[in-house]
């Protein structure tokens, strides 16, 4: 009798977990954001955890590789870019709700270099000679070919008449925190990154900021995706409010939006 007892409790245990389980699923979320956005974004997440009870799993990497993730069917409840070109991307491709989308923060493109660099203040203008400047060395960018930090700093070089003699010193890699670590570690002599980047990294400093004109402005673009779970459109709200906007701008980011609480 006490072993079949005990195999029923088994029993009733295992259903009531069964049960449970997609209510513990429901209250996990995971969010994809540009690499740039990850010791602020990883902040905003906890606050949001302890005001909701909602747990956030956040994946950073190049807004294009996730963009391309979320296509290929991956996980994702958020999707927060580097630019407009790759949510853009995903709401052709129906993969976003439309009526979570916001453009909730700004960024600066800088130039930077290790800590103990000669270089100090560059003035960056018309006619800027990014080339001369790293000598023999290389320049730190993000793929130009995708990757939001490479098209901005791309787009900066061609406007500025810079851009022939620097894309042969070239170092690309694979999304901004890589950039940033070249030049932490002395690999590259200088680097572009956004300015919330370079702050967050005290190998580095920044030498000269690029000129609003002379790129799009860099944006980011918030939304929920087309197959995300309920809680995505809390979480999204969490982001538009108040809390999340001093965060963000402690890091260094522009707030773009009138918080709605």
């Amino acid at each position: 009798m006490k072993r079949f007892s005990a195999a029923l409790t088994g029993l009733i245990a295992l259903a009531t977990l069964a049960v449970a389980q997609p209510a513990i699923a429901q209250d996990t979320i995971t969010v994809f954001a540009a690499a740039s956005m990850k010791n602020a974004l990883d902040d905003v997440d906890a606050a949001f955890a302890k005001a909701s009870g909602v747990k956030v799993t956040a994946s950073y990497a190049a807004s294009s590789a996730l963009a391309k993730q979320i296509e290929q069917g991956a996980p994702a409840d958020v999707f927060v870019s580097a630019d407009l070109k790759w949510m853009d991307y995903l709401a052709e491709h129906k993969m976003i709700k439309p009526d979570t989308r916001v453009n909730l923060l700004g960024n600066r493109l800088v130039l930077i270099a290790p800590k103990d660099s000669k270089l100090d203040h560059v003035a960056i203008g018309q006619g800027f000679d990014i080339a001369k400047l790293a000598g023999d060395g290389r320049i730190a960018v993000a793929d130009v070919r995708a990757v939001p930090a490479g098209l901005y700093a791309k787009a900066a070089l061609e406007k500025l008449g810079a851009w022939a003699a620097a894309e042969p010193k070239l170092a690309q890699a694979e999304n901004v925190r890589a950039t940033l670590a070249f030049v932490a570690r002395g690999e590259t002599p200088l680097g572009i990154v956004y300015e919330t980047d370079a702050k967050i990294e005290p190998k580095v400093k920044i030498v000269g900021v690029f000129p609003d004109n002379s790129y799009p402005p860099v944006t980011y673009p918030v939304a929920a995706t087309a197959a995300s779970k309920p809680a995505a459109a809390r979480y999204v709200q969490f982001l538009r409010g108040s809390a999340a906007k001093a965060i963000f701008e402690k890091y260094g980011f522009s707030f773009l939006i009138k918080p709605i609480s």
